[in-house]
């Protein structure tokens, strides 16, 4: 099962608790809002919400790329090339991505820029995504209880990992969909 978007809150060093009675939106084919549900309900009743991913590039193009701790409740050790999470309730796509790329990156005064919006579907599940770049500098000061390892790789280096490395899959799904987008012609 593909829980990516999940937000964490960190209670001890080491240890994450997933907030299950966060209160998150309950979005249509749509993307229209049609209630609100705890996240254990959304989750365990597969209820389609939103997600944001930020893909952070630092001013030389090179993105960062990630492997998430081993201590994750959902996909350990898996490496995704996007920060970003759910979307609390009445929280926007742009809030939700400066949250997300600032908590994960540890930066302030991130600026993303929406690309596009598409929805993720893996077997039963489902999430609107919204996807956005960010310029970042290099210095980042990821969270320890998210990020085991990083790094800034050229999207030759990144292409070449694909293959090699075990990604999140909804983040891939996000980056195979921004180079389909990127390769269109126009």
């Amino acid at each position: 099962m593909s829980w990516w978007c999940l937000r964490v809150q960190t209670t001890t060093p080491g240890r994450q608790q997933v907030n299950e009675d966060e209160v998150l939106d309950v979005v249509d084919e749509r993307d229209e809002v049609v209630g609100q549900a705890r996240r254990a309900d959304v989750y365990a009743r597969n209820l389609r919400h939103r997600c944001a991913f930020v893909l952070a590039r630092a001013a030389d193009g090179r993105i960062f790329v990630h492997r998430r701790t081993a201590q994750k409740l959902v996909f350990p050790s898996l490496h995704d090339m996007f920060v970003g999470g759910v979307l609390g309730t009445g929280e926007s796509y742009d809030e939700a991505a400066k949250r997300e790329a600032e908590e994960e990156l540890g930066v302030s005064g991130l600026s993303p820029r929406f690309l596009f919006k598409f929805l993720y579907r893996d077997g039963e599940q489902s999430w609107w995504s919204a996807v956005y770049e960010v310029e970042t500098p290099l210095a980042v000061a990821p969270q320890e209880s998210e990020v085991a390892w990083h790094a800034f790789l050229t999207e030759e280096e990144l292409a070449a990992r694909l293959a090699e490395w075990e990604w999140v899959p909804d983040g891939l799904a996000a980056w195979r969909e921004l180079r389909a987008r990127q390769d269109a012609p126009r």
